[in-house]
């Protein structure tokens, strides 16, 4: 008891370069071994690789945790796992706009962990960049803070508002539109190739076509992650690992759950409430109502998995 009082009570107090030389480190480690170990060679991936890559990632996520807590205290540490937790929760809704992508442009299994591979790399430079951006706003206008979490509440309800959950086909939505004016396009598949030249005109291929889509929709994506992250901490080394040890394990996460996660049926209201729940936080404490780190964890936590639970448990799943 005394050593586990000591881990989370000592702060080794390592100079922020050097935590961000860790992290850093520890993505490429990780990029590594995805890149040998899951993406050796064009084949369907399978669920035990998938599966065990999904148990790595997340693994990976709760060492940097601990390492926080030990460097950072136990406050920082926890609020690193609830940036992870929510980032990782509006992944799994994530997953079913990806498959959509994939279905439409009918790009086979085999070949779409290379899109999702290319379009996480891309990810993190793009989180990058708009966090940092978000940090300079918040910085100089700290109101911002009060319009994120205006936006992360209507997000919030209109998740839930009927209507929602209508679809509009991908090949007749105004960004598939854009990027065909701007991109001569080959519909037929070419191997892995991104990229093809016939009769002296270089074309994208519908792999380099899902690529642009994926990273547009990850820009989209991010608008709502990361105001819920900046409504959670404002410490920059929390919100940008958080970030991308969620991100990084995306890949793997959507080919372990795409089949499954229309059975997810209650997840959307589920990632409502926790929504509106950061959205709401900020003006807490003029009720007289003070928010923990540990609070905001433990709530992100129950109710993903009350929606998950319910999800599984609903008659709605033998329909699926």
């Amino acid at each position: 008891m005394e050593k586990l009082n000591y881990l989370f009570t000592h702060h080794a107090v390592l100079p922020e370069s050097v935590m961000w030389v860790v992290f850093g480190i520890a993505v490429i480690i990780l990029l590594l071994w995805d890149l040998l170990f899951f993406n050796r060679k064009n084949e369907v991936p399978n669920f035990t690789h998938t599966l065990i890559l999904c148990i790595v990632y997340i693994l990976a996520a709760c060492i940097f945790g601990v390492f926080v807590i030990y460097e950072e205290g136990m406050d920082k540490g926890l609020l690193f796992f609830t940036g992870f937790l929510v980032e990782k929760s509006l992944s799994l809704d994530n997953v079913f706009i990806i498959s959509l992508i994939f279905t439409s442009l009918q790009i086979p299994r085999m070949y779409q962990h290379r899109v999702l591979f290319w379009g996480i790399l891309g990810a993190l430079v793009m989180r990058g960049i708009l966090i940092f951006v978000g940090d300079a706003l918040i910085k100089e206008f700290h109101w911002v803070l009060y319009v994120f979490s205006a936006f992360l509440l209507y997000t919030g309800i209109k998740m839930v508002l009927p209507g929602s959950e209508e679809q509009v086909p991908l090949k007749k939505t105004r960004l598939y539109k854009t990027i065909s004016r701007f991109f001569h396009v080959t519909h037929e598949i070419h191997g892995e190739h991104f990229f093809l030249k016939q009769n002296g005109r270089h074309y994208i291929t519908p792999l380099f076509f899902a690529l642009l889509i994926v990273e547009t929709m990850d820009v989209i994506f991010a608008l709502d992650s990361i105001p819920a992250i900046f409504l959670i901490t404002q410490d920059i080394f929390i919100i940008y690992t958080s970030n991308i040890f969620a991100i990084l394990g995306l890949r793997a996460l959507y080919f372990l759950l795409e089949a499954a996660v229309c059975r997810f049926v209650y997840l959307k209201q589920a990632l409502s409430v926790i929504l509106i729940f950061i959205g709401s936080k900020i003006f807490l404490p003029y009720l007289g109502w003070k928010i923990e780190p540990w609070h905001s964890l433990t709530i992100t936590f129950s109710i993903i998995f009350i929606g998950i639970a319910a999800s599984l448990l609903s008659s709605k799943c033998s329909k699926a």
